[in-house]
């Protein structure tokens, strides 16, 4: 995933229908809500509905179940079960469970599958913790910290104390992000992907078909 082209993840996809139009629209990966509590959510089976019929069609999409606090074993089964490509952790996982879930993803006979750790950035010293994950995990994700809620808050970061983020691994900036202002957060800031929810949605989990044209219209505005 760390190749030129920005990756672009639309997160909190939650039917086919969506998934495909996403998908065609040019979206490079889908987001799987793998979290009960949220809104969001979708039961394992349901995402696997999906990731068949995208992958059917857009075989190059990445489908990416999202966890928090989760037990290994549930998210190999449910990794397994879902037909998802990469798991991405939310929570408050430390390196330590990272480095088990790469044992157990690959006792499974998943070790193909990429790993992202979301850090939900309050401080500096909460981008320093990212040095920590970097051995253990494929991608680092960089979302606005919020007391209540994991992800999907419409924040977004302090962008200019992000502009010395340099991780050896590669990195997806979350947060906030909606068509009006990518312009202005990819001015500032290179990271490998992008990572939309609430900013490209009517409700959540109902994406706004519109407001997806309308970033990626935003995008191909930007300089190569």
């Amino acid at each position: 995933m760390a190749d030129v082209k920005l990756q672009v993840k639309i997160c909190g996809i939650k039917t086919v229908e969506q998934g495909c139009a996403v998908a065609e629209l040019g979206a490079t990966a889908l987001g799987y809500i793998c979290v009960a509590k949220s809104p969001r959510y979708l039961l394992p089976a349901d995402i696997a509905s999906i990731t068949a019929a995208v992958s059917a069609r857009y075989p190059a999409v990445y489908h990416f179940g999202v966890f928090a606090n989760e037990a290994v074993e549930q998210i190999v089964a449910i990794a397994q079960t879902a037909g998802l490509t990469v798991i991405q952790l939310h929570g408050d996982e430390a390196p330590a469970f990272c480095k088990q879930l790469r044992v157990a993803l690959s006792e499974a006979g998943l070790s193909a599958l990429q790993l992202v750790k979301a850090l939900r950035i309050r401080t500096a010293a909460d981008l320093k913790l990212a040095e920590r994950y970097e051995p253990y995990v494929d991608i680092l994700l960089l979302d606005a910290y919020h007391p209540e809620q994991l992800g999907g808050t419409g924040k977004t970061l302090d962008w200019q104390a992000l502009q010395r983020f340099s991780p050896s691994c590669p990195w997806y900036l979350a947060g906030g992000l909606n068509p009006d202002n990518i312009q202005t957060a990819l001015s500032m800031l290179s990271p490998d992907g992008i990572d939309l929810s609430s900013g490209v949605e009517k409700a959540p989990g109902e994406k706004d078909l519109s407001r997806v044209r309308q970033l990626f219209t935003q995008l191909s505005g930007l300089p190569c």
